[in-house]
């Protein structure tokens, strides 16, 4: 028995809930106490969290025990350790109770009929223990030790109501327990997967290097720790190949071979042929084995597969690969080789190959032209198919078709999401490699891992150099290394040097070329001239681009060249069509696989949702597009979707959100890149909403050095109303007017009314107060707005009107410019923007209470139905299960519906439902 003290607690990462939960059910103890059982797998942290209840417990008496698989067969045997340190205490119970319960831990057991007394002994013993103090009693792996310890200590859990006394049981996800709150822990997400690693790690691994070892370890904390415990130097800074799977010999290696030691030899063996075997088909084992599937019903018991008719799976993708790579390579080869038999006449031509391959142990030249032929274009999925190519490669005779297939194994690799092993693979192809077509092909995508995942700076020369080598011999593919460069030079901030990739497109083009390289040349052409303020030229030669990626079909529609469209189309302010191309790269992304596009062509579909208005589903993109960004290492795509996410935050008036995800990015962007413009941006919202005009002016105003092309231009376009809104509080604003020339520019050059409805605004801020030229600009901004889109800037328009009218004392002109912005903010559900037009409605004259609109105006379908659910008295994760949503999905809505609604809590959110009822009811009659 030990007396626990609060001390410092140690971080659990991705842990938060259930910290929580145990928290609340310690700090209420003493006024009845309450019983948890944390399910997870091994590995999952359910010990940690037993150690942190132990730290956290402040005047509690601890008792703690552990089930033992060794002590499994002897009842009351996990009982009588738990409770050994307090059996002084027994002298407190009734007779009959103190001579059964010292019999029964002396090991002569319970009669059936004596257990109820039993139970109540122990129950009575753990209260007398609780009338000094508090008392917590754990039982770690409860499920591992005797059936009889279990029992009592659940029967007991059930009655702890009335007293000072809190149980925690852990125990694997198949247990259950009738009448106790359960909580599963769930695999870490990749943030806390991250995290982990950095925290155990002496030398922190690359953004990639942790991004992999993150999926690898699959969301276990342990594996995770085991991962980062045998990382070589090489391996953290991504120069040799990463581990496929947590280390055998590493404490969750060694928890589950003690599982599987205990299973019969059958079903170790068919175990192993259904981890090797990724098809999964119960015929398959059935033709290798010889034996039923049921052989595997020990480990299904064992919770480590689970037997369907439709196939073999394993909840937890890591006991595939520990499950393998605790087989001997002879046992490996062996099940390689009955499987690939079996497959002959199941037409799996690649699975079949591929197995034979794993069962190989030397050059098979054959062998190697069947893996090739049967991976061409990745049906299978990308990743399978660069393992097929590599396994080709190691097969080979000649070092050419080596090379040949260690290229197109990397860019198999890269179209699947991972960088590191595409990495690895050029890694090998240049030590066996001369050839200087192999080695530009091999340099152009090394350029394209280093935009997405790396130092744009440095990738925009790599590209240049490399589209230098393969024009002579393939013009599409430098065609589409240059749009890369262009890319990587916008996204570092150096557009000054897009004139070169420009020039270099232009000697490439030819008149007859198919429609993917016309476009491919439209764009960087027309980029080039827009950059150095062309319009004329770069306008026609954008549209075009955007007019050939609209009739791309087949597999010409790419995802690269669909995106490449739909850049051209924001670029020429062409919002619609650019979402359509975005959104149908997407598409097409998905549906090959192709995840190394995935992540930009959500990009371009998020910037277009802005433009068009629709924040909310700007946001939800952006989102999707972190989260498969960061799953496939792309570091600086996940830093443009998280200064995309600042920004919108931002533009709502969301100060913590917007901070949130500006530290995301941590210190990866480097001044002067894109995602450190947008960071730059949002700060400067935050500034002009509170009233810190100078502050939020000079940020806009250093996001590009106009005439330089340095800097983001592009961004600083797109910002340039804010500065404008900001500058006009200033008594000198040089930069505000150059950067508003500039804009204006480019909107005349366009045919979008929003653009041109910005600029008419930002002119009138800019004009003489109290004047008839301001009068006349927000006029023609209000009449430009469009009606479909942009409802958020029609708004600030009406906003900003209403200010200057206001100003120029004319309140009563003011109050319907004002009103028309307060409605709008407020069913868009930005309540700080509302609120600025509710103080303007007031300076103006006007008593104002809160918007009388119901909830269904205010807020969106899934809004609404979340608040008619927590108004029910739904959990957020309750709600989150009923709905098919995340929790965080839900978390973010609730607040999004408190915002709108006007209201701070749930309780507010229930009284405000049960008063709308009671209207609508008063209405019916």
């Amino acid at each position: 028995m030990v007396t626990a003290s609060r001390v410092q607690l140690t971080v659990l990462r991705g842990r938060d809930d259930e910290c929580r939960a145990l928290r609340s059910l310690l700090d209420g103890v003493t006024d009845g106490g309450g019983a948890l059982l944390l399910q997870g797998e091994p590995g999952s942290g359910r010990t940690a969290l037993v150690g942190y209840a132990h730290r956290y417990a402040q005047n509690c008496t601890v008792l703690a025990g552990t089930g033992l698989a060794e002590e499994a067969a002897l009842p009351y045997a996990g009982l009588q350790r738990l409770l050994d340190p307090v059996l002084d205490r027994m002298t407190a119970l009734p007779d009959e109770q103190r001579r059964l319960l010292r019999r029964v831990l002396a090991g002569e057991g319970c009669p059936a009929d004596r257990r109820l007394t039993l139970s109540m002994a122990v129950l009575g013993l753990l209260a007398a223990v609780a009338r000094e103090r508090p008392l917590l009693a754990t039982m770690d792996d409860v499920d591992r030790g005797d059936p009889q310890t279990a029992q009592v200590l659940a029967f007991v859990a059930r009655r702890l109501r009335h007293l000072p006394v809190a149980v925690l049981l852990t125990a694997d996800v198949t247990t259950t327990v009738d009448g106790i709150p359960a909580h599963r822990l769930r695999p870490l997400d990749l943030r806390d997967s991250m995290a982990v690693l950095t925290d155990r790690l002496s030398e922190p691994p690359t953004a990639p290097v942790a991004t992999t070892l993150a999926m690898v370890g699959g969301g276990n904390p342990q594996a995770l720790v085991d991962l980062a415990d045998v990382l070589t130097p090489g391996q953290c800074r991504g120069e040799e190949q990463l581990p496929d799977a947590p280390p055998v010999d590493g404490a969750l290696g060694r928890a589950y071979r003690a599982r599987l030691d205990r299973l019969p030899p059958e079903t170790r063996r068919v175990l192993l042929l259904a981890a090797l075997d990724e098809g999964g088909e119960p015929g398959t084992l059935i033709r290798a084995t010889g034996t039923e599937v049921e052989a595997l019903a020990p480990a299904e018991v064992a919770g480590l597969v689970r037997v369907e008719s439709q196939g073999v799976t394993f909840p937890q993708p890591l006991v595939r690969a520990l499950i393998a790579s605790s087989a001997t390579l002879a046992e490996r080869r062996t099940a390689h080789r009955l499987l690939a038999g079996v497959l002959v006449a199941d037409g799996q031509r690649l699975r079949r190959a591929m197995h034979l391959a794993a069962a190989a142990a030397g050059v098979d030249p054959a062998l190697a032209d069947e893996l090739e032929e049967a991976a061409v274009g990745g049906a299978d999925g990308w990743a399978t198919a660069s393992a097929a190519l590599r396994w080709a490669a190691d097969l080979s005779d000649e070092p050419t078709r080596t090379a040949a297939r260690l290229l197109t194994a990397a860019q198999y690799a890269w179209a699947g999401g991972q960088p590191d092993v595409a990495r690895l693979l050029l890694a090998r192809l240049r030590l066996v490699c001369r050839d200087p077509g192999v080695r530009g092909r091999a340099d152009l995508l090394l350029g394209e891992l280093e935009l997405r995942c790396g130092t744009a700076a440095r990738a925009s020369a790599r590209l240049l150099a490399a589209t230098a080598k393969v024009a002579g011999t393939d013009r599409a593919l430098a065609l589409s290394g240059l749009a890369r460069a262009g890319e990587a030079v916008c996204f570092a901030g150096d557009q000054y040097r897009y004139a070169e990739v420009g020039r270099r497109a232009s000697a490439l083009r030819r008149p007859d070329d198919p429609p993917a390289m016309e476009l491919m040349s439209s764009l960087v052409t027309g980029v080039a001239a827009t950059l150095r303020g062309d319009h004329e030229r770069g306008g026609p030669a954008l549209r075009r681009a955007v007019v050939l990626g609209g009739r791309l079909t087949g597999p010409a529609a790419t995802p690269t060249a669909l995106s490449c469209a739909a850049a051209a189309g924001l670029v020429v302010a062409v919002d619609g069509a650019a979402h359509r191309l975005a959104d149908r790269a997407a598409t097409v992304a998905r549906d090959r696989g192709e995840l190394s596009m995935l992540s930009r062509a959500l990009e371009l579909r998020a910037v277009a949702e802005y433009w068009l208005g629709r924040h909310e589903a700007a946001a939800e993109t952006s989102r999707d597009g972190l989260r498969v960004a960061r799953a496939t290492g792309q570091v600086n795509c996940a830093n443009v979707h998280l200064g995309m996410l600042a920004v919108l935050a931002a533009v709502r008036a969301d100060r913590d959100a917007t901070l949130g995800r500006i530290r995301e990015m941590g210190e990866a962007p480097t001044a002067g890149s894109r995602p450190h413009a947008l960071a730059g941006w949002a700060l400067a919202v935050l500034d002009l909403v509170d009233g810190r005009h100078a502050e939020a002016a000079d940020r806009l105003a250093s996001l590009a050095r106009l005439g330089t092309g340095r800097g983001q231009v592009l961004v600083q376009v797109m910002a340039t109303p804010y500065l404008v809104e900001a500058a006009a509080h200033l008594p000198c604003r040089p930069t505000a007017t150059a950067a508003l020339a500039v804009f204006d520019r480019w909107a005349s050059s366009t045919a979008s009314p929003l653009r041109r409805a910005l600029s008419a605004r930002s002119h009138a801020l800019l004009a003489p107060r109290g004047g008839p030229e301001a009068e006349q600009e927000f006029q023609r901004a209000l009449r430009l707005h469009p009606t479909d889109a942009g409802t958020f800037e029609r708004a600030r328009t009406e906003l900003l009107f209403g200010q200057e009218l206001r100003r120029s004392r004319r309140p009563r002109d003011a109050r319907t410019h004002l009103h028309q912005a307060r409605e709008m903010f407020t069913l868009l559900g930005v309540g700080r923007w509302a609120e600025q037009a509710t103080t303007e409605l007031r300076a103006a004259g006007e008593s104002v209470g809160p918007p009388d609109l119901p909830a269904a105006r205010l807020l969106t379908g899934q809004q609404l139905k979340i608040a008619e659910l927590v108004a029910e008295g739904a959990t957020n994760r309750e709600i989150a299960a009923r709905m098919f949503l995340s929790t965080r999905t839900v978390d973010h809505h609730l607040r999004n519906v408190f915002h709108r609604l006007g209201i701070r809590s749930r309780t507010e959110l229930v009284r405000a439902f049960a008063t709308e009822r009671q209207v609508g009811l008063a209405s019916d009659r």
